[in-house]
This record gives structure tokens, sequence and C-alpha cells, in this order.
């Protein structure tokens, strides 16, 4: 039997409130009956030689970008980290390496691997993050080698030799290409990074002057059929297949319609997509876990603001992007592009969350509006939350018991956001409060409680504000799971 009760006893002020407390509260209810998605974590990726830009950094400035990105008390606090899996010959153009730079001769020869150990940073920067704790790193292929390709390339599109509709005079490369990922997971389990999840193709609608191969979803249910069996050969049964990485979300929609109707959703652990050619929308047809793992602002210049009436790149923006996802497309985790990127790459945009500049850097509002959702950790559960004005509401348990909240505030004046729960007691907990806005990064922001046992705090207009609420009986809530 529920019953409602938050019954909170006095929080300490930790720093000054940006509202008056004169102002009337919002209250939201968090309703932990009601129970949505598990959710896999936040990230972003370093493909395409940008780890690099992290190994390069000198001391102290390269532990400072790194706590940015993965400290879970004064960062972003990511938890899962996107490598590209090179298939080029060459790393000119910041392209990434294959492990095979020369095929044999026909699919069933002898493959001969060569490992540089480093993977175009993206080795570093994986170990870096095991040691903040990161336990999720996706593996995602570009293109497979070219030698196994319809147009001998690793570029411009073509098809893996081996599909329905190709027929290539090599042969049927399909398995050849699945040991090779395989050989990519191995290769990192030896230098102590396990990878969790593998991708062997991204945005393959479409075909560009890099690497890039083109693919429906049937098509990557025949790989996907014999991709399966050579992880569980290999002993990799816990790493999961995702797919397809397309370019919107329509399309990984289409992708995920063909590959069910192939007879082979039950072998992927996530339906993946971009938001590049059609943005999240509603609530995709698949039994599958569904994952956003690219985008960003590819226009506008680079931008550090918060709030600049929607203009491009600004963390208002991006939070409500997330929220977007996660909370009305029950997306089970959330990807930007990249984590830091140079000056001069592709004009200076907003594609990065952090930007290099040689031996400085400067953050973005988007890595803030990121690390609102820090208090979400891998394996936490969304459940119910509602009611205030203006606000947007988010609420989560923790594997570890702990009730997240995550609230946008929508409207232009500032707000008094008081949070209750119901599905639950709890007795004598911590609540913890952090806002963000034009001028404040996840400040601390005092948690005061009522008499009724709201626990409410300020945000300002155009803010974002994250609880965290710990407590011997918010782990009772996860054991009645």
């Amino acid at each position: 039997m529920y019953t409602t009760c938050f019954a909170l006893l006095a929080a300490t002020a930790l720093a000054s409130s940006p509202l008056s407390p004169r102002q009337s509260t919002q209250k939201v209810i968090v309703d932990l009956t009601k129970r949505y998605q598990t959710i896999d974590g936040f990230g972003f990726s370093g493909a395409f030689q940008r780890a690099n830009l992290i190994v390069n950094l000198k001391e102290p400035k390269q532990s400072e970008v790194l706590n940015l990105l993965f400290n879970t008390t004064t960062g972003a606090g990511f938890s899962i980290v996107r490598n590209g899996i090179g298939s080029s010959k060459t790393s000119q153009s910041d392209w990434m390496n294959t492990i095979l730079p020369n095929c044999p001769s026909t699919p069933d020869g002898t493959p001969e691997y060569k490992w540089d150990g480093k993977d175009s940073g993206q080795l570093w920067l994986s170990q870096k993050a095991w040691g903040y704790g990161v336990r999720t790193f996706y593996a995602n292929a570009w293109s497979a080698p070219g030698c196994m390709k319809t147009n001998g390339n690793d570029a411009n599109g073509g098809q893996l030799c081996g599909v329905s509709g190709t027929n290539c005079k090599s042969g049927d490369w399909k398995q050849a290409y699945a040991n090779y990922l395989v050989k990519n997971v191995q290769l990192y389990a030896e230098n102590g990074v396990s990878i969790t999840h593998i991708g062997f193709l991204n945005e393959p609608d479409m075909s560009t002057s890099y690497a890039s191969m083109q693919s429906s979803g049937t098509q990557a249910a025949e790989f996907i059929k014999v991709l399966r069996p050579t992880l569980d050969k290999a002993n990799l049964t816990s790493v999961g297949i995702n797919c397809c990485e397309a370019t919107g979300w329509s399309i990984a929609s289409q992708h995920a319609s063909q590959i069910n109707g192939a007879g082979a959703i039950p072998l992927v652990y996530a339906i993946t997509s971009h938001e590049y050619t059609s943005r999240i929308s509603g609530v995709m047809n698949t039994k599958a876990k569904v994952w956003q793992t690219e985008y960003s602002d590819l226009n506008g210049g680079w931008s550090t603001a918060w709030y600049s009436s929607g203009g491009s790149g600004d963390g208002y923006t991006w939070a409500n992007t997330v929220f977007n996802g996660i909370v009305n497309s029950n997306l089970s985790a959330y990807i930007f592009w990249e984590g830091v990127q140079d000056r001069a790459t592709n004009n200076n945009n907003n594609e990065k969350l952090i930007l290099v500049d040689g031996q400085s850097y400067t953050v973005s509002k988007r890595l803030w509006a990121f690390a609102q959702f820090r208090v979400v950790r891998p394996e936490a559960v969304r459940v119910g939350a509602s009611g205030g004005s203006n606000l947007k509401n988010a609420a989560f348990v923790n594997k570890d018991g702990s009730v997240a909240v995550v609230i946008i505030n929508t409207g232009s004046s500032a707000q008094t956001v008081g949070i209750s729960l119901t599905g639950s007691t709890l007795v004598n907990p911590n609540v913890q409060a952090w806002y963000t806005d034009n001028t404040h990064d996840m400040s601390v922001t005092p948690a005061t409680v009522s008499n009724d046992g709201t626990a409410s705090a300020s945000v300002p207009g155009r803010g974002m504000i994250s609880f965290l609420v710990t407590g011997a009986a918010a782990n009772a809530t996860i054991a009645e799971r």
C-alpha cells in the first residue's frame, strides 16, 4: 500500500537564493507509481581525432576539461562515450584509421590487423572516462573497410558486400566485417575498457566524401543476424547491437520497422537516430530501446549563451531538446555530437560543447544544460511528474533509490518551485538543488521545507533547476520495483 508523504526535516541553505521568498510556490508532484523507460545515460563523442585535442592539452588544463566532461559533482557527469571505429587508411582531414589497412584477397582469408594503441586518441579518452566511473562505451563504425564494400572505398557510400542487392566479385564480406568489429571490441578490452554497445553504420541514408556506408533497415537486419552470433561466439554476449544511426527520426523509424519485419529486433539493443533531417517527435514504434546518438547545431557562429531568444546553440534551447527526447519520446540515452573541437573546424560553429583552442578552452552553456541531467544516473527509471505553471518537469528514481527531479522554467519570470512525492514515504532525507541560467552554472541553491512537506527552491526565468532527494525510504521504493 502506497502512502503520500514527504516528511522532510530542515534543509540547510547552501547558497543565496536567486528569488525573493515571498513569491508563490509552483508545486510539482512526483508520482513514483507511474514508471516509464530506464535511462542508460547521457554522452558525447570524441571521434574524428577530436579526442586528441584533450590528449594534447597540458596540465592543469587537461584535467580541467576532463572534469568538465565527467565529474559528477563539478562537471556535466557524462556517462556514455561514443567512439568511432575507423575505416580509413590515413588520418588526413581528421579521418579515423582502420586496423585493417589491407584486406585478405578473399573474405575467409586471414586478416592482418594493425593496432596503433591510440585509436585517434579515443582509447586514452575512454581510459580516462573509465577512471571517472563511466561504464557505457559505444563503438560505432561509419563504414566497413573499403575492400569489403561495393565501391571499394570506405568513403562515398557504397554497400557491404553480401547484403541483398549486392553482387561483389570478391564475395560475401558480412562475416569478415563482423570479425573486424569484434576485433575492435577485443582491443579495447585488452587495454582496460569494456565496450558495451556496438554499431556498424552511421547515417546510412546518405553518402559522404568521408567514411560512409549505405544500407536499408532490411539489409542491416541481414548483417545483425551475422554479428550477434559472432559476438556471442567471442564471449561478448553482454555487448548490445545498436542500429542504424539514421540522419533523422523519420528514417530511424523506417529502419525500426524494416528490422522488425526481418525478424531481427530481438537481436537489437537500441534503435539509434540523429536529429539532422527530422527532429524527434512522438514515441517510436519498437520493442527495442531508443537512443539519440548524434546531434548538434551546425549553423551559426560559436555561442556560449544560455538564453538568446531561441538562438542557435544556446543552452536553454538544448535543455529543451534533451528534455523533449527523454520525456516526450521515451529515449533511454541522449548523446551530443562532439565533446570538444577546435576553432578552425567547420567554421567554428556549435557542434562542440567545449572549444579547445591550442592550450586554452572555452565552455558553452550547452554543456551546463546536460549537466542539469547529471543527477540522473545510468539505470534510473523515469517516473511521473506534473504540475506548476510554465514548468517542464521530469523525475527519475536512481538505482540507489535517490529521486532526481529536473525542471525547466519556460516563463520569463523567476519562480519558486516546490516538489512533493506520492508513492513513497521518505524519512530523514537530504535534499539538494542546483540551477543554471545566464550567469550561473549548476550553482547550489537553498532547498527549504514547508509544513506540508514540500521541498522548495528558486529558479530564474528561462532557467533550469535539478533536485536530488536521498533517503532510506527512497531505497525501499526501488526494492518494490
